[in-house]
């Protein structure tokens, strides 16, 4: 179904998953489309939407006409309305018009304001957003910068995939491994896709936890052919060991159909300090 998606697009929909949760609603409604949106794709959102406080403002004005319910455990399937699946048709036609092959962001905006009667598509217009305009931009949109842009792509990619680890949610989140990707663990065993998405928690259970932490320590590469990183993750726990401890992530990425797939993964364990370690148990 999700063939034509980019990655961004995808998380888009991964994120809206997250926000139905989080408002114990049973089935992923438009406005958790557009929370994906504003939490994916900030750019866009700036660009046709406005300042980070009218997104700020929607999102307040929307939480305060619906009803939170208990928060839904990530194990739990949440369905499309029909009004979200709506959405998905009428981004396909947008980028159909528009003559390109993939379906973005920009087309589920686009999606989501031509859905009449919806709350999100009121709010966006009364903010001004209009689908001619909108339109008329895209189209005329050229891309003298289009490897900054992939570069910039790379750092989002990474973003989204490791917030998403919170979650530990495997039929998202595997989506962002290329097909021949490899991760290999901190005691130094290499996993394929298809083990990483079979043992997908024994992976990444210890990033989950609600005490680890982590920030991007460094960038080793950043060209439009391929993106490094290095991640310190903090109070990412063994099970063999039950400590503390430092993990080093570095996470290789490369370009694929105008997004970013990671290719390899490799975790190295710091140990920390008897000090610290003992501070943060």
């Amino acid at each position: 179904m999700f063939e034509r998606y980019t990655e961004k697009a995808r998380r888009v929909i991964f994120f809206a998953r997250y926000e139905a949760s989080q408002f114990g609603s049973p089935y992923i409604e438009t406005e958790h489309f557009l929370f994906g949106l504003f939490r994916e794709d900030p750019a866009l959102v700036s660009r046709f939407v406005g300042p980070a406080k009218i997104a700020a403002d929607i999102r307040t004005e929307i939480e305060s006409q619906i009803t939170r319910g208990e928060r839904i455990s990530i194990s739990v399937e949440i369905p499309l309305t029909k009004e979200c699946k709506k959405v998905l048709t009428l981004a396909s036609e947008e980028a159909d018009r528009l003559g390109q092959r993939h379906i973005g962001t920009e087309h589920l905006l686009l999606g989501i304001l031509r859905l009449e009667g919806s709350l999100p598509a009121r709010l966006l217009q009364e903010r001004g957003l209009k689908l001619a305009a909108i339109r008329e931009s895209l189209a005329k949109t050229t891309h003298p910068s289009a490897s900054a842009e992939r570069r910039s792509g790379a750092i989002a990619t990474l973003d989204s995939f490791l917030a998403g680890l919170k979650s530990l949610n495997s039929e998202d989140l595997i989506s962002f491994f290329a097909e021949n990707a490899e991760f290999i663990d901190a005691s130094g065993k290499r996993w394929d896709r298809e083990a990483i998405s079979k043992g997908f928690e024994t992976l990444f259970t210890p990033y989950a936890k609600k005490n680890a932490t982590y920030v991007v320590e460094a960038t080793l590469a950043n060209t439009r052919e391929l993106f490094i990183a290095t991640v310190l993750w903090k109070n990412a726990l063994l099970a063999s060991e039950q400590r503390a401890w430092t993990h080093r992530m570095t996470v290789v990425l490369m370009p694929r159909s105008g997004d970013w797939e990671i290719l390899l993964a490799q975790v190295t364990p710091v140990q920390s300090s008897p000090t610290a370690a003992g501070a943060a148990d």
